[in-house]
């Protein structure tokens, strides 16, 4: 499943399913197929996420550091870099604060 964030405000943000289910429990909300940030949550969310990227950004820099452990099994069974919560959340982040700037709403599933 993919999942789409959208707002006036920027740019699609696009996660598969896992991803996103994820993210929109760290920004409090629940993995509904559809569902938005209001303007009035905006703020609470961003902040959700930064806290969430913040406590991830030392566990990921450990793991780069150890090589065999920064990495993750690849469709195929090979090997390739992890991906951190901080990488895969950095585009909603952006895309939470520009709406938050100009009082747009965020939407996914519609």
């Amino acid at each position: 499943m993919i999942v789409t964030f959208k707002s006036a405000a920027g740019a699609d943000v696009i996660y598969f399913g896992d991803v996103a289910q994820r993210l929109m429990a760290l920004m409090g909300k629940d993995a509904d197929p559809k569902g938005i940030v209001t303007v009035e949550q905006l703020p609470e969310a961003i902040a959700r996420l930064k806290a969430a990227i913040d406590a991830d950004r030392e566990r990921h820099l450990r793991l780069v550091q150890d090589e065999e452990r920064g990495t993750e099994t690849a469709e195929g069974g090979g090997t390739r870099p992890a991906v951190s919560l901080t990488q895969r959340a950095l585009p909603l982040l952006a895309l939470l604060e520009e709406s938050l700037a100009e009082r747009k709403p965020v939407v996914w599933g519609v």
